[in-house]
C-alpha cells in the first residue's frame, strides 16, 4: 500500500472510529443487556435502544426500552430509519430465522446477525448436518428421521448412550441425552409427540460425543471469521449437571482447556470451513457463529452445533473481558471489513456468570416476586446482567425462568468465581435458585495441578 493510500485508510478509520453511533438492540434477555451494556461503555455510543428490553436495560443511561415484540419487523425498521439507528443488533436467534435481517436490510437499515439463510444453521440441525458433512467439519454421525416407528427402530439398534435432538428451535431445550432405551424411546416420543411443537416435526439423532463442552463464538463478515475468547457453560439445572437441560445456568472465559494450539484448530477445521460452505451455497452470513463444541478426551474438537447468534450467559461471561469497542467490530462485520480490523484485544483475568433462576425453571414458574440486592451486589465490583425482569412502577419483579445473571471477574479464576458468589449472596427474591457449583472444571483443573 502507497503511503496515500494508507493516510487515506487512517483517515477512513479514524472517521469510523469518532462516528457517533445509535444502536439498537433485539431482545429481552441477559444477553441483549450485556450487548448494551458494553455498547454503552463507548463514548462513540450515543444511545441504545432495547426491543423490548427488560428491567435492567430500563435502568441504564442512554438506554431506552420501546414496547414492541421482537418479530414487529415493521415497528422496528420503522422506529431506526425515523430516528437515524445506526445499526441494529439482532439477539435472539427467533426473529434471525424468521427473516427480520432481510426486512431490514431491505428497508436500508444496517444489521449485525445473519440473513433467514444463514439462520438455518441454528434453525435446522438436519440442514447444519449436512453443512458440515459437505464441508467435512467433524462432528458426531447422525441420522434424521420424520417417522417415529423408525426413528424408534434406530435407537434400538445403535443402543445407548445416544442423543436426540428436536430439528427446530427449541429455546435451548429440545435435545435430550439418553443413557438408556427407555430414555430415548421416550424422548423421541415427547419430540414427535407435540413437545416442542413444528420444531419436532423432524427429529436427529446422533452418537454421544465425550470429552468437555466448549462455547466459541466467532464473529464473521461472511469473508472473514474471528474467534472471542472460548467460553464454558452449565446446561444441566442442578449441581454435578445433573437434571433436565435448561437455557445455560453459568458460564466462565477464558475456558483453560482451549490452549492457543487448539483454538488455531478450531479456526482452520471448524470455523473457516463453515464460512466457505455458507459461501459456496450464496449464503452472506453477517453475525456470530457460534460453534457449540466438544472435546474429545484425545483432545480434538468436535462440533455438536452450530448457533447463529450470540451466546446466553456466555456472553455474559466473554463481553466483560472485551478490550476493543464492541461496535467496532458489529459494525465491521456488517460493512464486511472485518478483515481490516487489528487483531481483538482483550483484558487479562477472567470472569464467571452465575445465573440466579426462578424455582421450578425449566419447568412452570411464578412471576412478579420482588428483587432486592442489586445495588449491593454491584457495590462489590460485580455486574448483574437482568434476564427475566421487568419495573412495575419504578420496583424490579421477576419476570421470567432466568431472572439474572451475576457476572464477576477476577485476576483468576478462584477469585472471579468467589467474587460472583459473593455477589450472589447479597441478592433476593422468593424462590430465587442457583447453582452453587459453577466453575467446577476449572477448580478440579487447579486443583490437579496444585
Amino acid at each position: 500500500m502507497h503511503l496515500t493510500e494508507q493516510l487515506v485508510a487512517h483517515w477512513v478509520h479514524e472517521l469510523r472510529r469518532k462516528t457517533i453511533v445509535k444502536v439498537l438492540v433485539v431482545g429481552s434477555g441477559g444477553r441483549e443487556h450485556a450487548l448494551a451494556w458494553k455498547l454503552l461503555q463507548s463514548p462513540r455510543v450515543q444511545q441504545v435502544t432495547c426491543v423490548p428490553g427488560n428491567g435492567g436495560t430500563a435502568s441504564m443511561k442512554r438506554c431506552q426500552n420501546l414496547a414492541l415484540g421482537v418479530n414487529d419487523f415493521e415497528g422496528i425498521a420503522r422506529f431506526a430509519l425515523v430516528n437515524g439507528v445506526s445499526l441494529v443488533v439482532v439477539g435472539p436467534e427467533v426473529p434471525l430465522a424468521a427473516g427480520i435481517t432481510d426486512f431490514l436490510m431491505d428497508q436500508g437499515v444496517m444489521v449485525f446477525g445473519p440473513t433467514r439463510a444463514g439462520a438455518q444453521i441454528e434453525a435446522s440441525k438436519a440442514w447444519a448436518k449436512e453443512l458440515m458433512l459437505e464441508a467435512r467439519i467433524p462432528t458426531a454421525r447422525s441420522a434424521v428421521f420424520r417417522d417415529e416407528q423408525a426413528a424408534q427402530a434406530y435407537v434400538r439398534s445403535q443402543g445407548v448412550p445416544i442423543v436426540i435432538k428436536a430439528d427446530g428451535l427449541a429455546a435451548g431445550k429440545g435435545v435430550t441425552v439418553a443413557t438408556t432405551l427407555a430414555d430415548a424411546s421416550e424422548a423421541i416420543a415427547a419430540v414427535m409427540g407435540g413437545q416442542f411443537g413444528e420444531a419436532g416435526n423432524q427429529i436427529v439423532i446422533e452418537d454421544c460425543l465425550t470429552g468437555q463442552e466448549v462455547s466459541v463464538l466467532a464473529l464473521t463478515d461472511g469473508i472473514t471469521i474471528r474467534p472471542l475468547l472460548p467460553a464454558q457453560d452449565h446446561k444441566r439445572i442442578g449441581d454435578g449437571d445433573t437434571g433436565p437441560n435448561t437455557g445455560g445456568m453459568g458460564a466462565y472465559a477464558p475456558a483453560p482447556i482451549v490452549t492457543p494450539e487448539l483454538m488455531e484448530r478450531i479456526q482452520t477445521e471448524i470455523l473457516e470451513p463453515a464460512i466457505a460452505a455458507l459461501r459456496k451455497r450464496d449464503i452472506d452470513y453477517r453475525g456470530v457463529l457460534y460453534a457449540g463444541l466438544m472435546i474429545t478426551p484425545a483432545g480434538d474438537p468436535q462440533v455438536i452445533e452450530f448457533n447463529c447468534r450470540f451466546g446466553d450467559p456466555e456472553t455474559q461471561a466473554v463481553l466483560p473481558l472485551l478490550d476493543t469497542p464492541l461496535e467496532d467490530l458489529l459494525l465491521a462485520c456488517a460493512q464486511q471489513r472485518l478483515g481490516d480490523m487489528p487483531p481483538i484485544a482483550w483484558k487479562p483475568g477472567a470472569a464467571t456468570c452465575v445465573v440466579v433462576a426462578a424455582d421450578g425453571y425449566p419447568g412452570s414458574y411464578q412471576k412478579g416476586h420482588p428483587i432486592t440486592g442489586i445495588d449491593a451486589a454491584e457495590a462489590q465490583g460485580a455486574v448483574v446482567f437482568h434476564a427475566g425482569t421487568q419495573l412495575k412502577q419504578q420496583a424490579l419483579v421477576t419476570d421470567g425462568g432466568r431472572v439474572l445473571g451475576v457476572t464477576a471477574v477476577g485476576e483468576t479464576f478462584d477469585s472471579a468465581i468467589a467474587n460472583a458468589y459473593a455477589a450472589v449472596h447479597s441478592i433476593h427474591f422468593d424462590g430465587m435458585y442457583y447453582r452453587q457449583d459453577i466453575g467446577y472444571r476449572v477448580k478440579t483443573v487447579q486443583s490437579d495441578s496444585s
